[in-house]
């Protein structure tokens, strides 16, 4: 019963084939059309940070080599640093820098810092629709925070490890990975509708829809026979 059911299921679709492909096509026509005409594309830029060995263990150790203790206070300091970064100090400084026209809430918004996993490593990634403003962002918030922890702390364990740079590749937009998913969910659109539209159809369609229905041994069958002549005594 269950193998009969399964291709009942499967005829069921072929019957529709058209219908679900032209579905699936419009649906991945519509993701087409929102990813390249109505999504703004942003640019993000990153620049990475380092904790370094402070000046002050420098004055002690004259080799100038990172001990463990530095190792031990730069891993407690990473997510202390990693939320500075989007301190207001730090974003009104940038922003008074740069001379540019945004608010304080809007930058922070744009403003992403990620410490990475097992490193004394801070990435700082900023968001932007201009993808020259990103750079420009990224690395003066990075100078302005490496230069505000002397202030704080008294120690200068900060060091630039890679600039920001220009990206031309939109960071919001994949076409492919859109379409696939406008796609896959016209798919599912498609699958609902022929198995909604089947369970509303109530029409019969095949003596087993008798038997199922109305739980009724079918004795006879008329075919239907359309166009016919009579000719000769005969049909034709």
């Amino acid at each position: 019963m269950e193998e009969l059911d399964l291709k009942e299921l499967l005829d069921l679709f072929m019957s529709k084939i058209l219908q679900i492909i032209l579905i699936v096509i419009i649906a991945a026509g519509i993701g087409i059309i929102y990813t390249m005409g109505f999504v703004t594309p942003k640019y993000s830029s990153s620049t990475s940070l380092v904790l370094t060995t402070s000046e002050k263990s420098a004055e002690v150790d004259s080799t100038n080599s990172i001990t463990t203790t530095d190792i031990t206070i730069n891993s407690k300091l990473v997510s202390t640093y990693s939320e500075l970064v989007k301190s207001k100090k730090v974003l009104r400084q940038v922003i008074s820098n740069l001379n540019i026209d945004v608010g304080e809430d809007a930058l922070r918004n744009n403003v992403s810092v990620d410490a990475v996993e097992d490193t004394e490593l801070i990435r700082i990634t900023v968001t932007n629709e201009n993808a020259v403003y990103s750079a420009k962002i990224a690395n003066e918030i990075a100078k302005v925070f490496s230069e505000m922890i002397p202030e704080i702390y008294n120690i200068n364990n900060i060091y630039i490890l890679d600039e920001a740079e220009v990206e031309d590749v939109p960071s919001n937009i994949n076409h492919v990975k859109d379409v696939i998913i406008f796609t896959f969910v016209g798919l599912v659109i498609a699958i609902g509708y022929v198995l909604i539209a089947n369970m509303l159809d109530t029409t019969i369609k095949s003596p087993e829809d008798i038997e199922k229905g109305f739980n009724l041994p079918v004795l006879v069958s008329i075919p239907l026979i359309d166009n016919f002549n009579v000719e000769k005594g005969g049909i034709k």
